[in-house]
C-alpha cells in the first residue's frame, strides 16, 4: 500500500535574491490535516519559503506541488481560489475599512452568500472581541485585534492549507493564548496548517512534526516532542543549556 501524498510538498526549493539564495534546496513536506512548524532565528529563512509558495517571490529552483499539483510561480490570487491561504506577517489587514468588511475581502473568491455570513458570524463566536466592534475601522484595533481579523479573514476563505506567518509577534501573553487556541481549534476541524512562529517553544507544542532552519537550510526535521527535547533545539532556539 503506498503512502497518501502530501498535501503540500517542496522539493529543491531554492529562492534567491539578486546573488544572495534566501532559500537553498529545501525539502519539505506538510500532510492532509496536519499542524507542521517551521522555526529558526530571524533572517533563516522562513518567510521567505512562505512567500515563495504563495507566489509573492519567484522560484531560482525547484518545484511547489499542491494537492498533487505543480503550483510552482502561481499567483496568489490564484490559490486563494485553490483553497492555500495566508495569514502574512505584519497581518496585512485593510485599515481603513471596518471589521466587517476586512472579514469580507476573505469571501472575495467565494459565490454563496448565505455560508459567507454563516462562516463570518462563525469567526465572532471565536473572537468575540471583534463581534463587539464589528463596525469599528480595523486600523484603530490593537495588534492582538488586528490579529483576529487577519485570521478570521483567512477563514472566511475556508483554507484547506493555511500558512501562518509570525503570528504571536508583537502580541501580549494573553492574545498570543488566544491566538493559539484558535489556532488548534482550527486545525482539529482538518484544516492543515503550516506554522511559522518565532516562539519555538509554543509552536513545537502545538504542532505533529516540525523543522528546523538555519541560513537558507533545513538542518533538523521530525516529530514536534522530539524535536522539543533535542539538545541542539533546546539550546539554540529554546534558550536552554545543554
Amino acid at each position: 500500500m503506498t503512502a497518501a501524498q502530501p498535501l503540500l510538498a517542496l522539493r529543491d526549493l531554492e529562492v534567491a535574491y539578486g546573488g544572495i539564495r534566501a532559500v537553498r534546496g529545501i525539502n519539505l513536506t506538510v500532510n492532509e490535516g496536519e499542524l507542521v512548524a517551521l522555526i529558526g532565528a530571524n533572517g533563516a529563512g522562513k518567510s521567505t519559503t512562505l512567500r515563495a509558495i504563495c507566489g509573492l517571490v519567484p522560484v531560482a529552483g525547484g518545484s511547489i506541488s499542491y494537492a498533487g499539483r505543480d503550483m510552482t510561480g502561481t499567483p496568489s490570487y490564484e490559490l486563494v481560489r485553490q483553497r492555500l491561504v495566508m495569514v502574512p506577517e505584519g497581518r496585512g489587514i485593510f485599515g481603513q475599512l471596518t471589521i466587517e468588511e476586512n472579514l469580507a475581502m476573505g469571501g472575495y473568491t467565494r459565490r454563496d452568500a448565505t455560508e459567507i455570513r454563516r462562516d463570518t458570524e462563525r469567526v465572532f463566536e471565536l473572537f468575540p472581541r471583534l463581534a463587539e466592534r464589528r463596525k469599528q475601522s480595523a486600523g484603530t484595533l490593537s495588534g492582538g485585534e488586528q490579529q483576529m481579523v487577519a485570521m478570521g479573514r483567512a477563514m472566511i476563505s475556508r483554507p484547506r492549507l493555511l500558512l501562518l506567518d509570525e503570528p504571536s509577534m508583537g502580541l501580549a501573553p494573553l492574545m498570543v493564548d488566544k491566538v493559539f487556541e484558535v489556532v488548534r481549534t482550527i486545525a482539529s476541524e482538518g484544516v492543515t496548517i503550516l506554522l511559522i512562529e518565532q516562539n519555538a517553544k509554543l509552536a513545537l507544542e502545538n504542532s505533529h512534526r516540525g523543522y528546523v532552519m538555519e541560513s537558507g537550510e533545513l538542518i533538523l526535521e521530525g516529530p514536534a516532542q522530539q524535536l522539543l527535547h533535542d539538545p541542539k533545539v533546546r539550546e539554540a532556539y529554546l534558550g536552554e543549556e545543554s
